[in-house]
């Protein structure tokens, strides 16, 4: 590990860092982070959890010069959820550098709003490709300026078809800027694009060592297709983990074990593609928030999730590929926790299994599982709940308003408040889910900062 000021970072840099409580870098950000500096082009491959967003939030950080209002620096990340994630780990590292403006661009959102705020060019732009092509084909968005190019999570960029997107982007900013890719597998396409894109690029990858690798325990289970929901439910209420994360592969998939298992009588929400944005929001709120025990989703739409002490994943279809499946379990056992990883494989499942078992170069844990029919309703409820107040940053509200709003009149404990999470038009709080309807009662009742919102609970 190394120091962060053993780097010649800005001052106003070094002292985010220290206020973040960032003592020494990781791995990829002791790897990285000099080349970044030293103005070179950088791939890394690196997981979700190890620091990258803030080794190139750090490099490009110091690239922008805020005296010069044009656009110098352009994140490319797979999904909104990723981009408003990276945006906000900028924004912290950026909080002593007066007068950044950082624009967040992608797609699912009206248009409009997007126009006026680039009436004056912003320093830093992160967002989805196909937003990001139209406002450069637009010319609402100029990317003559750009210093910095970052591809975040290039492979999942890749696997959703943005190929001729980020090729169509590169053409239309400056030409000669530094790239850095951050991919999580390390694929010949990956390869190829870096060779398109790069030049002379200094290569990073990150293995943690085998006494410092989270803690992850695999199990893989043979079950009929007919008894998979019958095991699913067996495994989520033995397991006592807290929050489980479980992958479907098909979007109906998603709906239909999301529905059965709140039948059953747990907190479960649905997350994929077909959902409206705002649906998405909220349930990605609610689960980080722990409103949500269990959280069924396509391996898309959880990109971006970023939920830190993730006990359980369970993948009730089997990967399509390794690559994927090596994703998923990546979900849990971070930031040094301990975490379990299931798969559930029916027989015609097995040609998948084995190809997971031929990149892994190990034979894989099989546990036999002895399936019980469902004992019909036991509650697994999520330890919040979600109160959402019809207001936001338009109306000027700021955590600090509901927090004071909930301790003072409302008089609730401020432990009994969880994450408080502010939206343009809609704020959602976490509340101990004994004392939800008692918080709801008050708010409806009283005024926050002085004004009438409307106030609902969810689920």
């Amino acid at each position: 590990m190394t120091s962060f000021s053993s780097l010649p970072l800005k001052p106003a840099l070094l002292a985010s860092v220290e206020a973040l409580g960032y003592a020494d870098m990781t791995p990829v950000q002791a790897q990285s982070l000099p080349p970044m500096l030293a103005g070179r082009d950088v791939i890394a491959q690196a997981q979700t959890g190890s620091g990258k967003t803030a080794a190139f939030g750090l490099g490009l950080l110091q690239a922008v010069d805020v005296d010069t209002i044009r656009l110098q620096a352009l994140v490319l990340c797979p999904t909104r959820e990723l981009a408003d994630q990276v945006s906000k780990a900028i924004r912290r590292l950026a909080a002593n550098i007066p007068n950044v403006k950082l624009l967040t661009l992608c797609g699912g959102m009206p248009l409009g709003p997007q126009l006026a705020s680039l009436t004056h060019d912003p320093h830093i732009v992160v967002g989805t490709p196909g937003r990001v092509q139209e406002h450069l084909k637009r010319q609402s968005l100029h990317g003559g300026g750009i210093k910095v190019l970052v591809l975040d999570e290039a492979d999942r960029m890749l696997d959703m078809g943005f190929t001729d997107a980020i090729d169509d982007i590169i053409g239309r900013i400056a030409k000669h800027h530094q790239t850095l890719l951050f991919s999580a597998t390390y694929p010949e396409e990956i390869r190829a694009v870096s060779q398109r894109v790069q030049t002379d690029p200094v290569e990073v990858t990150v293995d943690a060592p085998a006494d410092e690798k989270p803690a992850i325990e695999q199990r893989f289970h043979e079950v009929e297709p007919a008894q998979k929901i019958d095991a699913l439910t067996q495994l989520l209420g033995a397991a006592h983990a807290g929050q489980a994360l479980v992958f479907c592969n098909m979007r109906r998939e998603v709906d239909a074990v999301a529905q059965e298992l709140d039948r059953r009588g747990f907190s479960a929400l649905a997350l994929h593609g077909d959902m409206e944005q705002r649906d998405r929001d909220e349930v990605l709120v609610r689960f980080a928030n722990h409103s949500c025990a269990v959280l069924v989703a396509t391996d898309v739409a959880a990109r971006g999730l970023d939920i830190a002490a993730l006990p359980l994943v369970v993948s009730y279809d089997i990967a399509h590929d390794p690559e994927t499946h090596t994703h998923r379990i990546g979900r849990t056992g971070r930031a040094g926790q301990a975490g379990l990883a299931i798969t559930l494989c029916t027989p015609r499942e097995r040609p998948k299994a084995a190809n997971i078992e031929e990149l892994g170069g190990a034979p894989l844990p099989w546990r036999p599982l002895k399936v019980a029919p469902s004992r019909g309703k036991t509650l697994h409820l999520a330890p919040m709940k979600t109160l959402v107040i019809d207001a936001g940053r338009q109306d000027k509200l700021r955590p600090g308003d509901i927090l004071g709003a909930l301790t003072g009149e409302a008089g609730l404990n401020a432990k009994d408040i969880g994450k408080i999470d502010v939206f343009a038009t809609r704020a959602y709080v976490a509340i101990t889910r004994a004392l939800a309807n008692k918080a709801l009662e008050r708010l409806r009742a009283g005024r926050i900062k002085g004004r009438n919102f409307r106030v609902r609970a969810l689920g």
